[in-house]
């Protein structure tokens, strides 16, 4: 959320930002309803410095033998008054608070400004795509060859967009979670975290999927709990309407949960294979850090998630995401894309952001920067670290073989029992 005081501030330079992001006119309703607010408590202000005084003039005139009777009415009157303000100042506070919660953050100043993904800037590259003799095929296509993945099975189950991983393929899957675990928890400093796979409506509104984005989650009917589309949600909230103290930052936390996300602007992108789920796992990073870090620790954060692509032999790239293709929450991202044979193109396979204040600000996660200093908002970071299916995906198209086997990443190998190859059973 962001700070309103700012708006207030500077209202002309928070919409020039804005417009980066593809948006006009977003504070005119804030403004309005900030005119008011400031009409109505001057209002207030008057009434009670006149109930103060007028009260004092009362006690004044029964010292002396008078009559208050008259300016007493008065002053009850005006209590009724400020009563009555009080209640109208509270639901224009409310409807800002509103306002200021459907609307996104303002994107760095070193972030490339433009419409959407086609301003998206190419940072650098590592590994080179693979060249095949053979016509390589897709995952959609090897999966069910070697009977490790099954699409018609769980569509009786659950429909479109699930996937029933049989064999190896629920090895590998297992294999990828475990192995980015160890890197992430062993080499890069996070500590492990299970959270709940359900969460309150108050942590989806903390981390910004409430509640601009509500059809895109799975909520639990009778109840205000959610699936989690990420674990951002729960490790960021783990620390939410709290004071940390500066000593404890940064913290790093990283977890593998299911997500669930009910991809409702998505109709028809990428409805093949396991790109694109309803549900699917992902390993999850986030950092709580001081703001004075927070884009050194985004760096860091970056590194941390290519560092296992490497690791398994996976060409990717690194793109740098203009105002246009920003997500909600972001101040700054970079989307790492891993190559697809079967696409013959790059496809996302992490997004790591910081969000500077942003989510703090919703969630109340502050902490003192010294004993006697003001206390402020931590920044909070978030990325894939990465996502499970799609890794599973990449390593299915860039280690598959002529005869329909794939190959096992050599670092996957002690999670896969020794085995080297995939083949059908």
């Amino acid at each position: 959320m962001l700070d309103a005081r700012k708006i207030r501030a500077n209202p002309q330079a928070v919409e020039q930002q804005l417009q980066k992001r593809n948006l006009s006119g977003a504070l005119d309703q804030f403004l309005l309803l900030d005119e008011k607010r400031r009409e109505v408590l001057g209002k207030v202000e008057e009434l009670k410095k006149f109930r103060n005084t007028s009260s004092q003039q009362v006690g004044k005139m029964k010292k002396e033998g008078q009559d208050p009777s008259e300016l007493m009415e008065k002053v009850r009157l005006a209590g009724q008054d400020i009563k009555k303000w009080d209640e109208d100042l509270k639901g224009i506070e409310e409807g800002i608070e509103k306002i200021l919660l459907n609307i996104p953050n303002l994107p760095h100043e070193s972030v490339p400004v433009g419409p959407d993904d086609s301003a998206n800037v190419e940072m650098r590259r590592w590994g080179e795509p693979r060249q095949f003799d053979f016509e390589p095929l897709a995952h959609w296509d090897i999966g069910p060859n070697l009977d490790i993945l099954d699409f018609e099975r769980a569509a009786k189950l659950s429909g479109a967009r699930f996937t029933v991983y049989k064999g190896m393929g629920a090895r590998l899957e297992r294999a990828v979670i475990n192995f980015y675990l160890d890197i992430h928890t062993r080499e890069h400093g996070y500590r492990e975290i299970l959270p709940p796979f359900m969460v309150s409506a108050d942590c989806m509104l903390g981390t910004g999927q409430l509640p601009k984005f509500a059809e895109d989650m799975f909520k639990v009917q009778g109840r205000e709990m959610y699936l989690i589309p990420t674990a951002e949600v729960p490790l960021t909230n783990l620390y939410r309407e709290e004071i940390l103290e500066a000593k404890d930052l940064p913290k790093y936390v990283t977890a593998y949960t299911p997500c669930f996300r009910a991809e409702a602007g998505s109709h028809g992108r990428d409805t093949r294979g396991i790109i694109r789920q309803h549900q699917f796992n992902k390993v999850e990073l986030v950092k709580i850090v001081a703001p004075e870090t927070s884009y050194n620790e985004l760096e860091k954060l970056t590194a941390n998630a290519e560092k296992v692509l490497q690791l398994l032999g996976l060409p990717y790239r690194v793109v740098l995401l203009s105002t246009g293709d920003l997500g909600f929450s972001a101040a700054k991202t970079y989307d790492l894309e891993v190559w697809m044979p079967g696409y013959n193109d790059y496809r996302e396979i992490s997004s790591c952001s910081n969000c500077e204040d942003f989510q703090a600000r919703r969630a109340n996660i502050r902490y003192r920067p010294a004993p006697k200093e003001k206390i402020q908002y931590v920044h909070t970071l978030n990325g894939s670290g990465v996502a499970i299916g799609r890794t599973v995906a990449a390593i299915l198209e860039n280690y598959q073989q002529r005869d329909g086997s794939v190959v096992v990443p050599e670092v996957l190998r002690p999670y896969m029992g020794g085995l080297e190859v995939i083949k059908r059973q």
